[in-house]
């Protein structure tokens, strides 16, 4: 039996909310954050006490100064870079907190650095990488969508942004975070 395609995207329109709503009955594993490392990364125990670097699936954030000479740069793509960067890591904080420092992860992968990547969840279900993307604090990171679950959230957040000219999008000065790496 062949199904017309106004049926099957109702049906795959039907999954998807089954699926995103389901996130709240489905039990995961609470962690506590002891840092915000900068807009996508965080520091969490796990109930054993283990320290867990944790890398944001989905995004990249604008980078933070790591240094004196970074933080006093007089070079204004650095400082416009490092501008942004300190919002997110500032926007992390506050979501964190109004969480209570608790955290649901669903790690996907592991990077180069040894972090683990995974979508970081506030115990309420709010996906902190869709608000990131939803407020142009942080950029979908292409070569991570392929270990993303909620790609196309984050994907569609990011496009709202951009299309409302909220955050990073709102600066045309601003150099996307991997831009700006690759020029260090």
């Amino acid at each position: 039996m062949k199904l017309p395609v106004r049926s099957l995207l109702f049906i795959c329109a039907i999954i998807l909310l089954l699926g995103l709503s389901a996130w709240h009955l489905i039990p995961h594993a609470q962690y506590t954050v002891l840092k915000v490392s900068d807009g996508d990364t965080i520091t969490v125990t796990d109930t054993k006490g283990a320290k867990i670097h944790v890398r944001f699936a989905c995004v990249d954030a604008p980078e933070i100064p790591h240094s004196n000479q970074e933080k006093y740069t007089k070079n204004k793509i650095a400082r416009n870079q490092f501008n942004w960067g300190m919002k997110a890591q500032q926007r992390v904080q506050q979501l964190i907190d109004q969480g209570g420092d608790r955290v649901a992860l669903k790690i996907t992968d592991s990077d180069r650095y040894g972090r683990q990547i995974g979508e970081v969840r506030l115990a309420d279900g709010t996906l902190i990488q869709e608000v990131l993307a939803r407020e142009g604090l942080a950029l979908v990171y292409r070569p991570y969508l392929k270990n993303c679950p909620s790609a196309t959230a984050v994907e569609q957040a990011e496009a709202k942004a951009k299309s409302q000219r909220t955050g990073v999008w709102s600066d045309a000065r601003f150099v996307e975070p991997w831009q700006y790496r690759s020029r260090k």
